[in-house]
């Protein structure tokens, strides 16, 4: 099939259009399109031409031998596709107007490249396709919208420059998303994970300690910190073998100096954050605190206060069944802790504590807890050694030497109060004047900081960690950590929270276009989100063909 000149006289007028033919094997048989009008073909006399026909056949000419060589030309060394599902990551990268301070740093560095495009770049591979920056480099960002002109070493380069700067550079993202969305630092989020290395040998920050998956390699520690929206707004490394504690101190200390906030912020954290110097620089810096704490490790009279099924409110769903029960009460509790020029600091809070029962928790716990009393009996009739015991061991009661087979026995007593507190979480909150409700509500929500470490892990692959130097180890994790950032700011303030991280993936990831002369055919399939946000962009990206000029308005596309 071929192009050719349609003349069509209509009004004693000949009116001009290249058409090009083609086969469609749906309808069985030739289809027509028109590839260009020109009217009556005044706009080419205007131009100079005096003969328009003659210079249009002249034009089909050279389409069809366009066309014949790129049907016979061998195929390329790249693949004819381009990446396109990030357009609104790019938006949100440009609403944040990052570009003009980066550009300041090129400057000062005298980089041959420019630092904003290896930051972008970096972005939109991470959340298109996680994997090696090698690879990263060779396989996704050729394929990006945009032709990047730095090398690989340059990119390398410009990730360590980053890594070696990240706390710089989260500063510069927070105050940005401050200017452009607002953050909420009434309430603020924290909590620390950690990330292993598939390497041998231990160094300066890499180094093996208590691990969230139970890794014995060398890990290095991130904390996080969220606002009361959920988007991210502070991040710190340290190595693997150190205390999560002091990071919730060091991250809101800076952020508020960075940012400078002056009014009172309540810091919410799990129990593994909660301790007696926490609780006291939160009070010092006239700020506000809500911790967890473990029920198991309570004094009796706590424990006895728990158990008591007085004042206990049922919290109920639509149809009646209860969800969880909740109480409270107002109480002074005294600290103390060591600091650090090794002296004894002794005080006392007025707290209030909130203790919950939820039904689901209390079964999954009891379930948990009768595995492992399965496992020590197992172990003790087959008289195993102690350290076979691992997690069960606190059931069990050791008569005998340390290594050596010993007489064990279940510990009854142990298990019995174990069983009695499934299903109970005690919170404990400065903000005594909040409703109980509130204070549960506003805990239960740590669970998107959660989400977030998932979306690092699972989504974006930031582990296992491949590269070698500190600079771009670091520079890895600012890459996930902003990457993080944009999918939490198009998530729940561009599409209202309305949609999962998940689908937002999808989306990002499906929408590519495959190029066919001067096609671009869609390679999506039809979903809920990519529907509406079509309609909320009014872009075409649920056509199943577009041209160039239209994909390049979807990659330019403004919030």
């Amino acid at each position: 099939m071929a192009f050719f000149l349609k003349k069509n006289r209509k009004n004693n007028k000949v009116y001009l259009s290249i058409v090009n033919s083609f086969y469609e094997s749906d309808r069985g048989c030739a289809v027509h399109e028109t590839f260009a009008s020109f009217g009556t073909g005044q706009s080419l006399i205007d131009r100079g031409i005096d003969d328009p026909i003659a210079y249009l056949e002249e034009e089909v000419k050279r389409l069809n031998y366009e066309k014949n060589s790129l049907a016979a030309k061998e195929i390329s060394d790249v693949a004819p596709y381009k990446h396109a599902g990030h357009f609104l990551l790019k938006a949100v990268l440009n609403k944040l107007d990052v570009e003009p301070i980066l550009n300041v740093y090129d400057m000062t560095r005298c980089f041959h490249f420019k630092l904003f495009d290896v930051l972008s770049a970096l972005i939109f591979a991470r959340c298109i396709r996680p994997c090696s920056k090698y690879k990263t480099y060779f396989e996704v960002i050729p394929y990006l919208d945009t032709q990047y002109s730095f090398s690989y070493d340059q990119l390398l380069e410009g990730l360590a420059y980053l890594g070696e700067n990240y706390e710089k550079m989260v500063e510069i993202f927070t105050k940005l998303t401050k200017e452009k969305y607002d953050i909420n630092t009434h309430t603020e989020y924290f909590d620390c994970t950690n990330f292993y290395f598939e390497i041998d040998k231990e160094d300066e920050d890499r180094k093996k300690g208590p691990s969230k998956e139970n890794r014995k390699e060398p890990l290095m520690g991130m904390g996080l910190l969220l606002d009361a929206d959920q988007i991210p707004i502070g991040m710190k490394l340290f190595p693997g073998n150190e205390s999560e504690k002091p990071k919730i101190r060091e991250v809101i200390n800076d952020l508020k100096v960075q940012n400078e906030i002056e009014g009172k912020i309540v810091q919410v954290a799990d129990k593994g954050l909660n301790c007696a110097r926490n609780i006291y620089e939160a009070l010092s810096n006239h700020d506000g605190y809500l911790f967890s704490k473990s029920c198991r490790q309570l004094p009796e009279t706590e424990k006895t206060w728990i158990l008591l099924e007085n004042d206990y409110i049922d919290v109920k769903d639509e149809d009646g069944q209860v969800l969880y029960r909740i109480k409270e009460c107002i109480d002074t509790f005294p600290y103390s802790f060591i600091d650090d020029d090794e002296k004894k600091i002794v005080f006392q809070v007025t707290e209030k504590r909130v203790v919950s029962y939820n039904p689901s928790l209390a079964k999954k716990q009891l379930l948990e807890i009768q595995r492992l009393e399965n496992k020590a009996q197992e172990l003790c009739l087959s008289k195993a050694k102690r350290e076979e015991y691992g997690e069960c061991s606190k059931y069990v009661i050791f008569k005998g030497k340390d290594g050596s087979k010993v007489k064990a026995s279940i510990n009854r007593e142990k298990l019995d109060e174990d069983k009695k507190l499934c299903g109970y979480n005690l919170l404990v909150t400065s903000e005594i004047t909040k409703d109980q409700r509130e204070i549960y509500d506003t805990y239960h929500n740590l669970w998107r900081i959660e989400e977030t470490f998932r979306i690092m892990k699972s989504e974006l692959d930031a582990r296992p960690v491949f590269m070698k130097t500190k600079e771009t180890i670091y520079g890895h994790f600012l890459i996930c950590y902003l990457s993080a950032l944009l999918i939490r700011l198009l998530q729940i303030r561009e599409l209202n929270d309305e949609e999962s991280y998940q689908e937002i993936y999808k989306m990002i990831r499906e929408l590519k276009y495959v190029i066919v002369g001067n096609k671009y055919i869609n390679m999506a399939t039809k979903h809920k989100l990519l529907d509406k946000i079509a309609d909320k962009t009014k872009l075409p990206i649920k056509s199943a063909i577009i041209s160039q000029k239209q994909y390049s308005k979807i990659m330019s596309y403004k919030l």
